[in-house]
């Protein structure tokens, strides 16, 4: 019944506060938290309303949302406590100021450090991504399953922003000719859902912030996919480490590991 009411609060938050600002922001709207990083209006009024709702789902749970963390590090340490609402308001901010898509809100509820329940909403097309640990994911309530057919040559979308130039050219030297590259949505909301439905087959991520993968990856490894730290590791939600491989399926995975990981291993 929770995790029933939690998809309702996502949808009424995507009703009554992203959209409406959705091209309608005014430049005094639009913040810039540092270069490259946004923030609007729209993601801090739902960051308000989805942490007043979780919490009032689960009182004795923690609330760690994006901006709140931006505003007050020492929120981060909740991510570890027995169980913990992770937020983000407006995933793919920069697309949303732009007034473009993808965007997307996100939510993963982890207990003691580990993912056990994500929600990634996209409010365009009304798809709601669910996943909780050990029971499938699922799109629209419909069950997911990604597709265990060989792929001649996988499609990446490789996040290379964070990345130090040194890191950035061996990534790509070393994915030239055996995947068809192609340009990262900016949308962790949209790209886990792309590795799910086969859509792209290989992603790599740099900075692994927890409102951006913890529902994500959830999602994936549920849907059959396989998000993991370079070496293999499971990503935890408090975990302050960078670097994640992702992909459609675990062969892939297996195989873009082995290609692609002596890149950082220097």
């Amino acid at each position: 019944m929770v995790y029933e009411s939690v998809q309702s609060i996502i949808r009424q938050v995507a009703r009554d506060i992203v959209l409406p600002h959705y091209q309608n922001l005014q430049l005094s709207d639009i913040k810039e938290k540092y270069p490259g990083d946004i923030v609007t209006v729209a993601d801090r009024l739902s960051e308000d309303m989805l942490g007043q709702e979780l919490g009032a789902l689960i009182p004795a749970a923690a609330i760690v949302g994006e901006e709140a963390s931006e505003h007050d590090p020492s929120v981060l340490e909740h991510l570890a406590a027995d169980q913990t609402w992770i937020i983000d308001p407006i995933d793919g901010t920069g697309n949303f100021a732009a007034g473009k898509p993808p965007f997307g809100i996100i939510v993963a509820l982890s207990e003691a450090n580990e993912t056990v329940a994500a929600w990634l909403y996209d409010p365009l097309k009304d798809r709601m991504c669910f996943a909780a640990k050990g029971q499938g994911a699922f799109i629209n309530d419909k069950r997911m399953s990604v597709s265990q057919e060989p792929v001649s040559k996988p499609v990446a979308a490789l996040a290379t922003s964070y990345m130090t130039p040194h890191y950035r050219q061996k990534l790509l030297a070393a994915a030239d000719g055996h995947y068809q590259i192609v340009d990262i949505p900016r949308c962790a909301a949209e790209q886990y859902p792309r590795l799910a439905l086969g859509t792209n087959h290989i992603s790599t991520f740099e900075r692994t912030l927890p409102w951006d993968h913890a529902a994500g990856i959830l999602f994936l490894n549920e849907a059959g996919g396989k998000a993991a730290r370079w070496n293999g590791d499971a990503y935890r939600p408090a975990d302050r480490k960078t670097g994640l491989l992702g992909a459609s399926s675990p062969k892939l995975w297996d195989e873009a590991a082995e290609r692609l990981g002596h890149v950082f291993s220097d």
